[in-house]
């Protein structure tokens, strides 16, 4: 079952989402025929209607193509920049469509995460956000992730999309064009550990990156710690 709330991506373009890293996992290939709508809409638990919508989307972006009398199939494996398209925690079976819960906002001073943005003026001011990151609503990680707090003068919990990406897109006129990643293990958070439900400072992975926005500037740090018996980090390229 996919959630939807006001938070989040509408029901059509999570399935979109799911589409996207599906075939990205190698679950269809091209020349695959999906299974019939009925079906795929029932697995999905959405109506006909909402699958018809995000697969008319995906047919338009020319990843799929619907034959008369025959089926959906398989025409491409995705290059279009997807919503998701940097989200790399995989479900261990692979796939799965990401949500998250905001947890937190607030504004703190961190010299240190100010120096890992470039951010060199005195006053090292930033909007820190805390997440629980799902796939299929399976909790599977918790994340810190940090902004200048100059692209705001307020920020909470309720004005955020479920995608920060799309967010900053909309709401702070840049978006994210590339990511670097670094995969390490250290203990989790006592907040983190709480969400997960987990034993504090319990050794686990973590991704820390640096996110550039299109205007060739360092606009995004996080943390991602996530659990390693329920997902994957995952990278590929073609």
């Amino acid at each position: 079952m996919i959630k939807n709330n006001k938070q989040q991506l509408p029901l059509y373009k999570q399935i979109c989402e799911l589409l996207h890293r599906e075939i990205t996992a190698g679950h269809w290939l091209p020349g695959d025929r999906l299974p019939v709508e009925s079906e795929l809409a029932a697995s999905l638990s959405v109506a006909i209607g909402t699958l018809r919508k995000a697969l008319s989307q995906l047919e338009a972006e020319g990843m799929l193509e619907r034959r008369q009398g025959s089926g959906t199939y398989v025409k491409r494996a995705p290059t279009s920049k997807a919503v998701y398209q940097f989200f790399h925690l995989e479900l261990l079976q692979g796939g799965g469509v990401p949500s998250a819960d905001t947890l937190s906002v607030e504004m703190v001073e961190n010299c240190e995460v100010a120096q890992q943005l470039d951010l060199h003026y005195l006053e090292t001011k930033l909007w820190c956000i805390k997440r629980l990151r799902y796939l299929n609503n399976i909790p599977v990680a918790v994340e810190q992730i940090w902004i200048d707090h100059r692209h705001c003068d307020q920020l909470s919990s309720e004005l955020l999309h479920e995608s920060l990406y799309m967010h900053y897109r909309e709401e702070f006129d840049f978006w994210i064009t590339s990511v670097e990643d670094q995969i390490s293990c250290e203990g989790i958070p006592q907040w983190g550990a709480k969400a997960l439900k987990i034993t504090q400072d319990t050794l686990m992975p973590v991704v820390q990156r640096k996110s550039r926005s299109n205007k060739n500037q360092l606009e995004e740090f996080s943390r991602t710690w996530y659990l390693s018996d329920q997902c994957r980090y995952f990278a590929r390229w073609s």
